[in-house]
């Protein structure tokens, strides 16, 4: 499989992916009432909204990254990995109501986290913290929109 070919089907999953989030975020909001924190539930949907939204974009300009095979398997993986970390940390977090040493928010808020046991509060934590690998591919995909030449050969 060429780089081109490459970059179309990691383009054309990212955009199903998006869409399969869509569904998710749908279902989701008729749990949040039913949550031990319905709070997070909403952040939850808040969140999984805003990562569909991301990965439709991203798979929309997907094939314009001038990125190697390897480059590109790297940026969609991190990519994927960092988006559902964080939303399972927070899933995790609303669905136990725990996770306030990770998931800090300004203030009492009225159905937030509560404080969990140390193996769940480690889950959470291992979850939120590795997200972090998604700095990986931005930083990719920034380097993969690097100027591109015309047909004229010319820089744009």
């Amino acid at each position: 499989m060429n780089s081109n070919n490459s970059l179309a089907h990691q383009g054309h999953r990212l955009l199903q992916i998006g869409i399969a989030l869509l569904l998710f975020t749908s279902f989701e909001g008729f749990a949040i009432p039913h949550l031990s924190s319905p709070r997070i539930g909403l952040s939850v949907h808040t969140l999984s909204t805003f990562q569909a939204i991301l990965l439709l974009a991203l798979g929309l300009l997907w094939n314009k990254l001038k990125l190697g095979i390897l480059a590109a398997r790297i940026a969609f993986w991190t990519l994927l990995y960092s988006a559902f970390a964080i939303l399972a940390a927070y899933v995790i977090a609303a669905i136990w109501g725990v996770g306030n040493e990770t998931i800090i928010l300004m203030g009492e808020l009225p159905h937030g986290l509560h404080h969990g046991t140390e193996s769940q509060e480690m889950i959470i934590k291992i979850l939120a913290y590795s997200s972090v690998v998604g700095i990986v591919s931005f930083s990719i995909i920034l380097w993969g929109l690097r100027s591109r030449q015309t047909s004229l050969g010319v820089e744009l």
